[in-house]
């Protein structure tokens, strides 16, 4: 198949890129950033600027997909707080601009995956979490990608629109074949972690009075390359048109991760405590049996699988 990812250049957009490669299909990377050289060699066609400039638009059309993967967008609870914006303008209105584009040239048909995430969700009412429960974003990132989850569920009425989102919960982790993984200075606490280990610093834990069994934050972590075959599953037209968690029905706190990572990378790893983060609930886990009972998918990595391929990526950079 022909396919674009949009935002091809980031984290989960690059492993997206490789892995549709090694499915075999035909792939056009678009990013405002130039990509990592990895990616640049990995035979997929770029091209780098806005998705939702005129230009950028064209490309999408010229190159005749029958998938679009849509990784691109702002990511960072923390910062959409401070700058909202941002977020708004670089996840919603560049996102509708495009799906706006693809109506008026009659290019519903194209299958549309949209890369959403479990910040739509706010604090859950329980967990794990499921599609049906109720969705109120406590930061602008969460709201911004539930607008766009509203969008496409509502160009799928009036305009045909075939689409998956799939709300993602943490991606995290690195290519199995140490091809890919996280730029450095990421934000996500494995990648902290470890960048914290190759540099020699204490890592900072934000929270740790919470009401969870040890105190700090609990997650669903889901490997990235578990994301990019959910991705490619997607493709797939019997897959329905519908939102679907993507996460692993299980959690581990931060301080579990840390203690991993202490074992995995044979280090102590000074803590120091630091407040709670705004915009962070105490635990986010996904219910991904929806997915998982629509096609043939299924996580095939644990955290440790996780921890041993992130820090083999960091080793070898």
């Amino acid at each position: 198949m022909r396919v674009i990812v949009t935002g091809g250049a980031g984290y989960i957009g690059g492993e997206t890129v490789l892995k549709l490669l090694d499915a075999g299909h035909s792939v056009l990377a678009i990013d405002r950033q130039l990509p990592p050289q990895h990616l640049i060699d990995s035979g997929a066609k770029w091209h780098t600027g806005d998705f939702a400039g005129e230009v950028g638009l064209d490309a999408i059309r010229l190159f005749a997909p029958d998938a679009i993967i849509h990784c691109a967008g702002t990511s960072l609870v923390g910062p959409s707080i401070a700058n909202p914006g941002e977020y708004y303008d670089n996840n919603f209105v560049k996102t509708m601009s495009l799906l706006n584009y693809l109506v008026t040239n009659k290019l519903t048909h194209i299958r549309f995956i949209f890369s959403s995430s479990a910040a739509t969700y706010g604090n859950p009412i329980m967990t794990p979490v499921q599609e049906i429960d109720p969705t109120e974003p406590i930061s602008p990132y969460g709201q911004s990608k539930l607008m766009i989850d509203w969008m496409l569920s509502s160009y799928r009425r009036a305009y045909g629109l075939d689409f998956v989102s799939f709300r993602y919960f943490n991606a995290c982790g690195a290519d199995s074949q140490a091809r890919h993984g996280q730029a450095p200075g990421a934000t996500h606490i494995i990648a902290r972690v470890l960048e914290g280990v190759k540099t020699g610093t204490d890592f900072m834990l934000y929270g740790t009075d919470y009401s969870t069994d040890d105190g700090t934050c609990v997650r669903d972590y889901i490997h990235v390359e578990d994301l990019a075959s959910a991705h490619i599953l997607a493709m797939d037209r019997s897959i329905p048109s519908d939102i679907y968690n993507l996460g692993t029905n299980a959690g581990n706190s931060n301080l579990a991760v840390i203690q991993l990572a202490a074992v995995i990378t044979g280090t102590s790893i000074p803590v120091v405590h630091g407040p709670r983060r705004e915009g962070d609930p105490a635990i986010l886990t996904a219910d991904a049996g929806k997915f998982m009972k629509v096609g043939t998918w299924k996580p095939q990595f644990n955290l440790e699988d996780i921890m041993r391929h992130a820090w083999a990526w960091y080793n070898q950079k």
